[in-house]
């Protein structure tokens, strides 16, 4: 056990993806992180699109430009925990109109962009399509040397009406390592041809301010210093004097950073203060798809008719899945009656149909919570460990249907403490304490970041406490199995486990699997027998409604509010 946890911090996970070449000393990152550099360039292409290759028919494209924070690593598959943005923009379109293709490179500024990449990019792009253009993290550092990737400050002056890296300007420079000479432009320059050349293919341009970094101010901790990413009012400019359609992704995704609390925006990033995890790019994603749906210019119209609403705005699961209701929908005399949801496992609902077949006992809700007090819906899913139920986005669907006033039964265990990288995939890192490691997933070479089962716990609490509702950690049900002559009673692993969580956030904890198992053991092992079925793990109805009883009872012994809504 300790050589695993030794081996699960996070930022030591990513060294061997991130492994040093030759030219370290030339392509040195002036913000201390690293991209891809020149001589991986030829590798990074053969993963990036032929550009228009995903066109469908007569269909448009949207074609993203951009950095690492939009698609990150030479691969961009995530092997360094770190993932853009444009991977996930797909699942907010309508694939039956319109294909998304990322054409992002780590490392790129608009100079290194436009030189190395936009040709074969703008090659593909037709007559109805849209460009997304994000850039702007990269344009630092010497003009004529290392990277040579900034901009051109010109020494014009306008009056104080636009910043000298917005004015058209260039100026030739000969690049130190190599001896080429080059025609340098403002950004204001690169922008200008970007949106320009796109237009004159007869598509249309978007621009976009940049994501925002881990930082804070210093007057206010818990706001996001947008100030680090100076291009916006630049950006913002720009898009005013070319009349291209515009959006502040840097402010849409700040704003989330903020309400989210720093330990939640922290995993929101991976590495460092300005690459996303997969949290951080899926959320950047849902920022743009929601700043194109709230764009009021005209050249967007047809864009905004391709979103998915139900992305862009999920509906509650009470919409969604009204199967999943187990009390009756009354009014609670014209007031709100809270919604009590259950995230878990096959012990929490199964097929739930034969008399004699497996129940899970949310299915038996109803026999100990009253309809006419609050609403019980039974979100748990069979096989699921608290990653998988993440993942799959079932957590996402209850946190998208909170509000104040609910409540959250949170109940994982049974399906956790199995492989990580090897089928079922539903595995998790055996600790309470937060920590993450970078797997290979052994089916189809997949990277995920994989985190602790403490960390997915504390997940779920802190998220269900952001949405103004109350959540409440179970602790795993009982097995049919008696060493000694007593139930089996993992209080030394699960038991611990649970503690420290309950240690670390303060979350009111029932503990239904010493309530059950003190139950069976007064039944003896012969009669308990009838609690299960199939095997030893899954209930029988009467074992079901076993564990409704000691979720009722586990609500009166720590005194929750929740006890009024009781039978």
């Amino acid at each position: 056990m300790k050589k695993l946890i030794s081996t699960v911090i996070c930022l030591l996970t990513i060294t061997a993806a991130l492994a040093q070449d030759k030219n370290d000393a030339i392509w040195k990152d002036i913000n201390g992180v690293r991209d891809v550099t020149l001589d991986s360039l030829d590798k990074a292409n053969q993963a990036r699109p032929v550009s228009g290759s995903s066109r469908k028919g007569d269909n448009p494209v949207l074609f993203l430009v951009g950095n690492s924070t939009m698609r990150n690593g030479t691969l961009g598959n995530g092997n360094n925990g770190q993932w853009g943005w444009g991977y996930y923009e797909h699942i907010f379109f309508d694939e039956k109109k319109i294909t998304v293709e990322n054409h992002a490179l780590g490392g790129t500024s608009p100079r290194t962009f436009y030189n190395k990449l936009w040709k074969p990019v703008l090659e593909g792009v037709r007559p109805g399509d849209y460009v997304v253009l994000e850039l702007g993290h990269n344009d630092n550092g010497p003009i004529d040397e290392n990277r040579a990737r900034s901009s051109y400050k010109t020494s014009k002056s306008n009056g104080g009406q636009y910043d000298k890296f917005l004015l058209e300007d260039s100026t030739v420079v000969t690049i130190k390592e190599t001896g080429k000479q080059e025609t340098v432009y403002t950004f204001g320059g690169y922008i200008r041809r970007f949106v320009n050349e796109t237009r004159a293919k007869g598509a249309t341009p978007i621009l976009l301010t940049l994501t925002p970094r881990k930082a804070y101010e210093e007057s206010d901790t818990n706001k996001v210093d947008r100030k680090l990413t100076t291009f916006t009012p630049w950006i913002k400019a720009l898009a005013e004097e070319l009349g291209t359609p515009f959006i502040d992704l840097n402010d849409i995704s700040a704003l989330k950073l903020e309400k989210y609390g720093k330990h939640k925006a922290a995993y929101h990033f991976f590495g460092d203060k300005i690459h996303s995890s997969a949290f951080g790019a899926k959320m950047n994603a849902a920022s743009f798809a929601e700043g194109l749906d709230a764009c009021q210019h005209p050249q967007v119209a047809l864009l905004k008719s391709c979103l998915l609403q139900d992305k862009v705005h999920p509906k509650s699961i009470l919409d969604v899945h009204p199967d999943w209701v187990v009390t009756k929908e009354k009014k609670a005399n014209g007031k709100k009656k809270p919604r009590v949801f259950l995230a878990g496992d096959s012990t929490g609902k199964n097929a739930d149909k034969d008399p004699n077949g497996m129940w899970g006992w949310g299915s038996q809700a109803a026999t100990i919570f009253d309809g006419d007090k609050c609403t019980f819906v039974n979100c748990a899913k069979a096989g699921r460990s608290t990653r998988t139920f993440l993942e799959e986005g079932r957590w996402d669907e209850i946190y998208n249907s909170l509000e104040p006033g609910d409540y959250v039964l949170i109940q994982f265990g049974h399906n956790d403490m199995s492989g990580i990288d090897k089928p079922k995939f539903r595995g998790v890192i055996p600790v309470a304490e937060d920590t993450c490691h970078v797997y290979k997933m052994e089916d189809d070479g997949r990277y995920e970041v994989i985190y602790s089962f403490g960390w997915y716990l504390k997940k779920f609490i802190e998220d269900t406490r952001e949405k103004g509702a109350t959540p409440i950690l179970l602790s795993l049900t009982p097995r049919n199995e008696w060493p000694k002559g007593k139930v089996e009673r993992r209080n030394e692993f699960y038991g611990k486990l649970y503690r420290q969580v309950v240690e670390a956030t303060g979350v009111d904890f029932i503990d239904i699997h010493n309530i059950t198992a003190d139950a069976l053991d007064k039944m003896g092992k012969e009669k308990a027998a009838a609690m299960f079925n199939h095997d030893h793990t899954h209930t029988s109805l009467s074992g079901a409604q076993l564990n409704c009883q000691s979720l009722a009872k586990g609500l009166k012994a720590i005194k929750s509010p929740l006890r009024k809504c009781l039978k």
